[in-house]
């Protein structure tokens, strides 16, 4: 299990020394140059994506990861020493136990946000974090951390050009010497990493698709009008139900833990459909919203942030005991009004959880008294408000909800739905939007450009305008949703495999029995795609605990 050194992912050196030393003695030098003088300047010495785990010559021990997380790694001390792999279930053993918090906290998030895995003991470091281990002790502290400093007095012009030579380089960086390719959605991001391929090589990018045949979730002519504009090789799979039944189970067991992001099924696929075509790297247009303000909550946490500039006692003394009266709160047109205070009353990050899937379900009615009994139910909020702090002020209600997700969505959820479904197809994957570079203009770039009014990233579109099609401009954001909800309706293997999946975490005293009746007897009928997702990710779950008892050999008891 111990081991001296590793690396996954694409460090560039920033530092010309330290790059000739890669370049002459290897990337374990540079590491070792980086980390022995006990201080190591990360954020200035190394960009890109990694990951990477050393042991110095007197016994020390540094682990470091990229800002984002793109690449994982995880540790455990075992007989006083630090452990260290990218994988959480690489550093088990015969001993291991799940964690209930963890999957209490993998349903809150349809993830195990870090620096918690599924294995009691057995940690994940966060993004942009080093660990150090000296002398029998541990200590991990961010080496980066998001500071925004808007840049005033700087012409449209002028952010424009610097953008579009930044998105430029950006590709380049990603690119190998094998086939170009990228996932091709039809979204605003994936767009314009097809577009800038074909700018930067010369050639047209080999983009790749996916669709359904089911009403609102299908995006593949939006995929079409950008494959017409940059004459890209453009290939196309549609999923099916019966595509879900063979593979959720692979998808579910190849991870590390538990991981219920409903994407990845459809990005596994359209990864594989390019392994097929003779692709081995595939770039991915993830971050463009989280960097860009293009996500539409960013607009929506505005409006209610409207309502703290309503004087005090017009909103302590009128409005909240007029609309909190049960009598007015029933008369026809104003319940959205009682709805709209209600939530902007609540602070954030804390108003972000209040559809909280599980929260809006009742813990009571959906978990066993055996398994609450062992949780503490408010520690994921309690972890999202030091998050939510984390950037430095002063800093913009959007600039702290881009950062926020910048952990959330991004490193807990849709790096690691691309990364491990890519890596399962038999890919790597680049992310040029992610960039250190740009990364570093978003900060600079002022709140009124991501956020203009209520325009959702407006600088981006703005900044693209004759360069991607119109249409795709004004389209709303969609991605590779999934149509997993209806199709349980309709499709009798694919109901099979989810109620026999969660009659398992019944079995496991984890879901209560009524409540899972409820979902498939009722619920789900009534509302497939919001019921739709929490039988998701219990299947998911209950699939990955089916391998491994596999790999043990044995039924794992979690209460």
């Amino acid at each position: 299990m111990a081991n001296d050194f590793l690396q996954v992912g694409r460090p560039r050196f920033v530092d010309s020394q330290l790059a000739e030393l890669a370049s002459r003695e290897g990337v374990k030098a540079a590491w070792m140059k980086i980390f022995s003088g006990g201080k190591s300047d990360l954020a200035n010495n190394v960009h890109g994506d990694f990951a990477v785990g050393i042991r110095l010559p007197n016994g020390d021990v540094f682990l470091a990861i990229d800002r984002f997380a793109v690449r994982s790694l995880c540790y455990r001390i075992v007989d006083g020493g630090l452990c260290f792999a990218e994988r959480a279930d690489e550093l088990t053993d015969e001993h291991s136990i799940i964690d209930p918090q963890a999957i209490f906290d993998y349903f809150y998030s349809h993830c195990i946000p870090s620096p918690r895995t599924i294995f009691k003991g057995i940690y994940r470091l966060p993004p942009g974090c080093v660990a150090h281990f000296s002398a029998g002790a541990l200590t991990v502290l961010p080496y980066w951390t998001p500071i925004f400093v808007e840049s005033r007095n700087i012409s449209l012009k002028a952010w424009r050009d610097e953008f579009r030579h930044l998105l430029h380089q950006a590709v380049s960086r990603q690119l190998d010497e094998s086939k170009a390719a990228c996932f091709l959605s039809g979204g605003t991001d994936s767009s314009t990493v097809a577009g800038i391929i074909g700018e930067v090589t010369g050639k047209p990018a080999a983009t790749y698709s996916i669709g359904f045949e089911a009403e609102g979730y299908d995006e593949m002519e939006f995929a079409r009008i950008a494959a017409r504009r940059f004459g890209t090789e453009h290939h196309e799979y549609y999923v099916t139900p019966e595509d879900l039944v063979r593979a959720i189970p692979s998808v579910a067991r190849y991870y590390d833990q538990p991981f219920g992001n409903s994407s990845a099924l459809p990005a596994y696929y359209c990864a594989k459909m390019a392994h097929e075509d003779g692709v081995r790297r595939i770039l991915g247009g993830d971050g463009g919203d989280e960097l860009f303000g293009g996500n539409t909550r960013y607009a929506k946490q505005k409006v209610f942030g409207w309502y703290a500039h309503i004087p005090k006692p017009l909103r302590t003394g009128i409005l909240e005991p007029l609309l909190g009266n049960q009598r007015v709160g029933r008369l026809s047109g104003i319940s959205k009004a009682v709805s709209y205070v209600e939530q902007a009353k609540v602070p954030m990050p804390d108003r972000l959880q209040m559809y909280n899937l599980i929260m809006r379900l009742g813990m009571d009615a959906v978990f066993s008294d055996e398994f609450l009994a062992q949780v503490d139910t408010g520690l994921p909020l309690v972890q999202q408000r030091e998050v939510w702090q984390f950037a430095k002020p002063p800093c913009s209600e959007v600039n702290r909800q881009l950062a926020f997700d910048w952990r959330y969505t991004l490193a807990e959820s849709d790096l690691p739905k691309i990364v491990g479904t890519t890596s399962l197809a038999g890919l790597s994957v680049g992310f040029p939007l992610l960039d250190d570079d740009l990364l570093a203009f978003s900060q600079r770039l002022p709140s009124s450009l991501k956020l203009n009014g209520l325009q959702l990233r407006w600088f981006f579109k703005e900044a693209l305008k004759g360069i991607l099609p119109d249409e795709i401009i004004a389209k709303k954001k969609q991605g590779f949703g999934l149509p997993f909800g209806v199709w349980v309706t309709t499709n009798s293997n694919l109901r099979e495999l989810s109620e026999s999946s969660l009659r398992s975490l019944v079995d496991r005293e984890i879901l209560r029995g009524e409540f899972v009746d409820a979902l498939f007897r009722s619920y789900l009928g009534e509302h497939p795609g919001y019921y739709g997702e929490m039988i998701w990710i219990s299947m998911m779950f209950a699939q990955w605990m089916y391998g491994l008892d596999e790999r043990r050999a044995t039924k794992i008891d979690l209460v």
